[in-house]
């Protein structure tokens, strides 16, 4: 799972109340819900973050 980093994020009262309820509607937490919101937005323009190589995987052996 990839690390998360917190940070502050100043945001409209309004646009919160509407994304709380968005997130309530689908059963996410208003974090989870921004968090979605930013990777849909992100894979819309394809500009996803690629995925870091698994350093776990040991098929070589």
């Amino acid at each position: 799972m990839a690390k998360k980093k917190a940070f502050a994020l100043r945001i409209n009262e309004e646009m919160l109340k509407a994304i709380e309820k968005w997130a309530s509607d689908e059963f996410r937490s208003t974090n989870g819900q921004i968090e979605w919101m930013l990777m849909q937005y992100l894979k819309e323009n394809n500009r996803q973050p690629k995925p870091k190589p698994d350093k776990t995987d040991k098929s070589d052996s």
